[in-house]
């Protein structure tokens, strides 16, 4: 196992058009390549292998709601709301950089994200893309906590995202995922975390699509309260701006919340509402 930790972080270190979004989906660009297998940088909770082209800034305004089964008493979560703030930057168009702060547990956190392989017509079948990411959880308290140190605040992610565009209506994801948080709180949780991500991307109309995304996740003790992160959703595109609108297990939106803690129990109709909107700059 170690040396699949080493790997992992060695890997990243080897190295829309605002009058319609949608134009990119059923075209293919210059040298052949095949274009926007997803509409939004993420599916819905992991990332696609969307790409920001160099110099744009996206804007990332996400709200995810408490559950709708707490029904009127917090008026199907309204007053559970959390919400995300990501800026993300091409600094060119096969790599980019983001920064966000979550209200859930006052999460500040940076990502790399760069692409290794892109699809083409006449060519490779999938796009590769690497994303990684390091947070840090400032809502730990040494009250609670009096041997904290700031190395527990920590939290990293490493993922492999593999996408192909079958059809211009349908794209698919396989994303293998490794992620380590410094302080875990479950007894006999390993600190270093693995899952296998799954999603994809049916196109309804010019301006409508249809996105799901799970994770499996393969060490997680018998004894954890946390769930597999299920998630359903729709994307629309209205002129400069993307909704994501979606529902989902988990309410945490940064990549160690949402692969390690998803609370919600679908079965038991406990999710969560929520909604993600772009503007790019």
């Amino acid at each position: 196992m170690k040396y699949i930790h080493i790997l992992f972080f060695l890997l990243p270190f080897t190295l829309f058009s605002q009058e319609d979004l949608f134009s990119e989906i059923d075209t293919t660009a210059a040298g052949g390549f095949e274009t926007a297998a997803f509409k939004g940088l993420k599916i819905v909770n992991f990332e696609s292998t969307k790409m920001v082209s160099q110099k744009e800034l996206y804007f990332v305004v996400s709200h995810r709601f408490g559950s709708v089964k707490t029904g009127f008493k917090d008026f199907f979560g309204l007053d559970q709301a959390v919400t995300r703030l990501n800026f993300i930057y091409g600094i060119s168009d096969g790599v980019n950089i983001g920064f966000s702060r979550s209200s859930f547990l006052k999460i500040y956190e940076t990502s790399l994200k760069l692409r290794l392989l892109r699809q083409k017509k006449e060519g490779a079948p999938v796009t590769i893309v690497l994303f990684n990411s390091l947070l840090i959880n400032t809502a730990l308290d040494k009250v609670n906590l009096p041997d904290l140190e700031f190395r527990n605040r920590l939290g990293y992610t490493s993922q492999l995202l593999i996408s192909s565009k079958i059809n211009k209506n349908l794209s698919l994801e396989i994303i293998p995922t490794f992620f380590h948080d410094n302080l875990v709180q479950i007894v006999n949780q390993e600190n270093s975390q693995y899952v296998l991500g799954i999603g994809g991307r049916h196109k309804l109309s010019k301006r409508w699509s249809f996105n799901a995304d799970y994770g499996f996740h393969l060490n997680r003790v018998s004894t954890s309260p946390f769930k597999n992160p299920l998630s359903i959703g729709f994307d629309l595109e209205t002129g400069g701006h993307v909704f994501q609108l979606h529902f989902t297990n988990a309410q945490p939106m940064n990549t160690n919340g949402y692969l390690g803690q998803a609370i919600g129990d679908w079965g038991k109709g406990d999710f969560f509402f929520g909604f993600n909107l772009s503007r790019i700059f």
